[in-house]
């Protein structure tokens, strides 16, 4: 509806009756939409984000569903209820029988209860996935199965619509109108399966019976906007609103995941493979890769630096090299030299000069030398895929490693694994595991991997030759906890005056780093769980007179 605020139309939402009526109301000037945007479970929902991630009622409820386009509603969209799921034919899971704890995720979805986390054998990802939804779709429950990517289409998406052809609706990119078009193709049963990025953890199905978070720990599926919030949180709490079960699946859960006590579904045996390590190599050419690299014919190489190199020294004058315009690296690509910052050309930042020492190294590098060494072609990978079953090598970097399927590779090379520890962030090492997990398991069932780093007893290299992550989880655990900020605890980042800090060491955060900004002060807390309600409540308080400005749940550490 639209209402008059301060002389302008404001959207606001029917949200239901109420006693508790102020002194003045603002009448309803028109009805925008004759569609019902949410539910009693939705706006259920809705309320537990806005308190959990401090953000206003409306910047939720806006989150919901994806932007109005009036003309591809129709008067019945208003007046029609989503018909019954197709109950498909009793399953056989045996396909669980192989991973402890799978019989029960199976029985779950059956009952409508609980929550687990999954670390598929890396062949076995996609097919988790359907079986999953095959024992819902069997008990006349629907699914939404959430990816962090849209494109190249995921492996995740193609297997399930293998598997169900039309029962499966993507709602992932497309311009507005199809967004919008799909979204009511939802809201009327149109779908027993939903499959999608980030938004798709809001879609408006009915009989809900399975939220499937594939690859978890995936930082896309944070969301960067207002109201910040977390798909694994949300799915959590929206399978629990609904009577649902939501599954965690990553071949390298989240440590927040990890943490949370779930029952975890993992393989009865061991199918990992025999992954090396050994001591790096100049540019990455450690000699066991360079003969390894003589045998292969499919081969997948990460190499997390871009480039051929970094300039360090301008020739001319003797300075550190720094961008002439921003002060930011310089580095050596595609036969130039730019700022990784602003792009602009590499002018020293002190005499001017364009010409500086570089150290070599970087995906450019590795395909040079790498293609001396290996048998078949050597490509750096442009876009995401695979590498040619003709024969082939790929060189990428993170952007490389997305959900492609079983790719049974001849080998996979970890490069510059030790960049990981020195990388900004709490969260630079899970993530690098992440990565590098998912990478290696490109060389079941038969390949191998090799690993180059000066630390082969770090928790994330011994993760990744194990294939196993749960003794990393307890060494970042111990790391958090030390950094002041402890895996499980909220975090947020307030922005507002000087008496800020004052104000929110009343709600006694277990850690409160202050700074200054642009003559506002900038407040970094971590808060138990229990207090971020009352936190909420004042922050909005606060907000009113003026004391804070911007509250940020979970910013990226």
């Amino acid at each position: 509806m639209r209402v008059r605020f301060h002389g302008k139309l404001t959207k606001g939402w029917v949200l239901g009756p109420t006693d508790d009526l102020p002194a003045r109301t603002l009448p309803v000037m028109r009805a925008v939409s004759p569609v019902r945007f949410f539910d009693a479970e939705l706006l259920e929902l809705a309320r537990w984000i806005s308190t959990r991630y401090v953000t206003p009622m409306a910047e939720v409820l806006g989150a919901l569903s994806p932007p109005r386009v009036a003309s591809e509603e129709r008067t019945e969209d208003a007046r029609v209820v989503a018909t019954d799921p197709v109950v498909g034919a009793v399953v056989d899971s045996t396909v669980w029988r192989g991973y402890t704890d799978g019989p029960r995720l199976s029985e779950a979805i059956v009952a409508r209860d609980g929550a687990f986390v999954v670390r598929p054998a890396p062949e076995d990802e996609q097919m988790l996935a359907v079986e999953g939804v095959r024992v819902c779709l069997a008990g006349g429950r629907r699914a939404i199965v959430i990816v962090p990517e849209a494109s190249p289409r995921p492996a995740t998406v193609t297997a399930l619509e293998g598997a169900f052809g039309e029962r499966v609706v993507v709602f992932a990119g497309g311009d507005a109108r199809t967004r919008y078009r799909t979204w009511l193709r939802i809201l009327v049963g149109d779908a027993d399966i939903v499959v999608g990025t980030r938004p798709a953890v809001f879609a408006p199905v009915s009989s809900l019976g399975l939220i499937w978070v594939a690859r978890e720990s995936h930082p896309a599926h944070r969301e960067e906007r207002a109201p910040y919030h977390h798909v694994r949180d949300v799915a959590l709490r929206r399978a629990s609103i609904a009577g649902a079960v939501a599954v965690l699946a990553a071949a390298c859960p989240s440590t927040e995941a990890a943490s949370l006590g779930l029952p975890t579904v993992v393989s009865t045996t061991k199918r990992w493979p025999k992954v090396e390590v050994v001591r790096p190599g100049p540019e990455g050419r450690a000699p066991r890769l360079v003969r390894a690299l003589g045998q292969v014919r499919r081969a997948f190489v990460f190499s997390p630096l871009p480039g051929a190199g970094v300039a360090q020294v301008c020739r001319s004058c003797g300075a550190a090299a720094a961008c002439a315009i921003c002060g930011g690296m310089l580095r050596a690509s595609g036969g130039e030299i730019r700022c990784v910052v602003c792009e602009a050309p590499g002018r020293c930042a002190t005499c001017g000069s364009t010409t500086f020492a570089v150290r070599r190294g970087g995906a450019e590098r590795v395909e040079a030398w790498a293609s001396r060494a290996a048998p078949v072609p050597v490509r750096r990978a442009t876009e995401p895929r695979l590498p040619s079953a003709d024969g082939e090598v790929l060189v990428g970097g993170a952007d490389a490693v997305r959900d492609l399927g079983v790719a049974g590779l001849d080998l996979v090379a970890i490069l510059d694994a030790d960049l990981a520890a020195r990388r900004p962030g709490l969260t630079a090492r899970e993530r690098a595991l992440a990565i590098w997990m998912e990478a290696v398991g490109w060389a079941r069932p038969a390949g191998s991997a090799i690993v180059q780093t000066e630390h082969p007893g770090d928790p994330g290299v011994q993760a990744l030759v194990r294939g196993t992550p749960d003794r990393f989880y307890q060494r970042e655990r111990e790391r958090r906890a030390a950094a002041g900020f402890p895996v499980g605890s909220a975090v947020f980042r307030v922005i507002g005056t000087d008496v800020l800090e004052e104000t929110l060491d009343e709600h006694r955060p277990i850690t409160s780093l202050v700074s200054s900004l642009g003559g506002r002060t900038v407040c970094l807390l971590a808060l138990e769980p229990d207090r971020v309600p009352a936190f909420g409540e004042a922050m909005r308080r606060l907000a009113t007179t003026g004391v804070v400005e911007r509250v940020e749940a979970e910013p990226h550490l």
